[in-house]
């Protein structure tokens, strides 16, 4: 039989939403490498790699580029894999995609081959050489023969700072004839902090479309900060901590955001009380939340610092817990309450986001040019020491006093917010906010699904009982919704022939391709709903 080119094989995102990978065959010779990304949970290729089995399982020999759509780990984290492999190749991304993939790299090498942080570095210059960060909206050409030449596109995929939706377009010049493939990557929802909001493919033969949300609506966007300054501060009544579980990249910038503009609206609504700590970090410090002064001890801690945060004692004098009557409880006092980041990797990325302004989108440089710091605002403390990591930890635990924690990982199924969760979720003060997608197999997924009944979830081999509040927030997304994913085809000049399902679950996947197909129907135009 003979083989008809380009045609698509998938090596990820087949069976959830993890280990996006995506081989583009051009010829019997040449294929392009979309994405190679982490699988997690229990999810696993369709040749049997999963979050346990890494290496790669499809020959290399044809792989002239890989182009990553954005520096998610379940989009590049396999890259290590990909050159023990014996891939020599470029990798093509965004601009900002190739300024924040050197520290996505070093710590998944970290966290995946060793944790030796001189063979990481090493493996970091590696790769350095081999990135090709390309502006927004320019054809790039990566192959470029008599017989065939190909060329990529790189446009705003709204999801995380640099995330973007691929055009490759594919000539053979011997026959006279032409594709065009769009990969969406992640796709965004619109009204996303920091970032511009995702456009459309003009046209296209064949689309790889994200499922993720494929069978739902997110809430309206528009207020979901009002929603979450809700559930904050109902959670803050009773004088416990908010655990906010997040990756480091992208979502933690969303929050961190957000959380600056309740705190500005706040402020400005009311004074903060008289003998209220201050906070007063040293501008233009490369972390956020840096202290101005050398860390102190006992009375030299000043008022609102880490420090003093850590500090023995007890809040309950100052503060009334979930054993007082509602009547006696405080109201969250914004300007001074402590945001605390938790994640020295989030900490790096968040340093990285500033760099990159001007990728921000026209909001966000407005309240810059007000004078308001999105990213670095003053209430603001970071965790960097992990020996400081379990003295907050013991001290929010064992005391009243009112904090948000945004800690990683995402999924809850490593990183400091285990050791949160094993102290915390056992007592009904404190309460754990998702704002994420959670996938199956992980402990983030136990707790969203058996935290409102009372049930437990395993922990390092550790049964723990869910007695915190648990809430989920879907408009915090990072994904488009079915409305969004079908927008995305149908708002084509001329609408694809296949499009082709990844990136979901099951029922995602389904839903989505029945919505397709019934637009496709309705302008009564062929288009094959594929699920690999």
């Amino acid at each position: 039989m003979t083989t008809t080119y380009p045609f698509i094989e998938h090596h990820g995102a087949t069976q959830g939403v993890t280990g996006s990978c995506h081989q583009l065959w051009l010829s019997a010779k040449d294929s392009l490498l979309i994405d190679c990304g982490l699988f997690q949970g229990v999810e696993s290729s369709v040749q049997g790699a999963g979050a346990h089995s890494l290496a790669i399982e499809f020959k290399l020999d044809s792989v002239k580029a890989l182009i990553a759509t954005h520096v998610h780990i379940d989009h590049i984290g396999r890259l290590p894999w990909l050159i023990a492999a014996g891939f020599k190749g470029p990798v093509y991304c965004t601009e900002p995609s190739a300024m924040l993939m050197p520290t996505v790299l070093e710590d998944a090498f970290l966290v995946g081959v060793q944790r030796d942080r001189e063979l990481a570095s090493r493996f970091v210059g590696m790769v350095q050489p081999m990135l090709r960060g390309q502006p927004y909206a320019q054809w790039i050409e990566v192959i470029g023969r008599d017989d065939l030449r190909c060329r990529i596109r790189f446009k705003p995929a709204g999801h995380i700072l640099g995330s973007a939706w691929v055009e490759c377009d594919v000539h053979y010049p011997n026959e006279n004839r032409s594709k065009r493939i769009v990969f969406s990557g992640d796709l965004g929802a619109p009204h996303a902090p920091l970032l511009p909001a995702p456009g459309n493919a003009w046209r296209a033969d064949t689309v790889v479309l994200e499922s993720t949300y494929g069978d739902r609506l997110h809430e309206d966007r528009r207020s979901r900060r009002q929603r979450f300054q809700r559930v904050l501060e109902h959670a803050l009544a009773d004088g416990g901590t908010v655990l906010i579980p997040a990756f480091s990249i992208g979502r933690t910038q969303e929050l961190l955001y957000e959380l600056e503009d309740i705190i500005h609206s706040c402020t400005a609504q009311t004074a903060t009380p008289p003998g209220s700590p201050g906070f007063s970090w040293e501008p233009g410090a490369s972390a956020p939340g840096r202290a101005r002064r050398e860390p102190a001890t006992g009375a030299d801690a000043s008022p609102g610092s880490l420090e003093h945060l850590l500090q023995d004692g007890d809040a309950r004098k100052s503060r009334a817990g979930a054993d007082a009557p509602a009547s006696q409880r405080l109201p969250t006092n914004w300007p001074t309450l402590p945001i605390i980041l938790d994640a020295p990797l989030a900490s790096r990325f968040t340093a990285l986001y500033r760099q990159l302004k001007p990728y921000w989108d026209q909001e966000a440089l407005k309240r810059i040019a007000n004078g308001r710091k999105p990213l670095a605002f003053d209430n603001l403390l970071t965790v960097e020491t992990h020996a400081q990591h379990l003295a907050m930890v013991n001290r929010l635990a064992h005391t009243r006093q009112p904090a948000i924690v945004i800690t990683g990982n995402g999924m809850c199924s490593a990183g400091r917010i285990v050791n949160y969760l094993k102290a915390m979720l056992g007592d009904p003060r404190h309460d754990v906010v998702f704002v994420g997608y959670q996938a199956k197999g992980t402990p983030g997924h136990a707790i969203q699904q058996h935290g409102p009944r009372g049930g437990y979830v395993s922990l390092e081999g550790e049964r723990i009982q869910i007695k915190a509040g648990v809430h989920t927030l879907g408009g915090y997304s990072a994904h488009a919704d079915q409305k969004g994913l079908v927008n995305f085809i149908t708002r084509m000049r001329h609408w694809p022939s296949e499009v082709r399902l990844v990136h979901g679950d099951p029922e995602a996947k389904e839903a989505l391709a029945g919505k397709l197909r019934q637009h496709a129907e309705d302008k009564n135009i062929e288009m094959k709903i594929i699920i690999p």
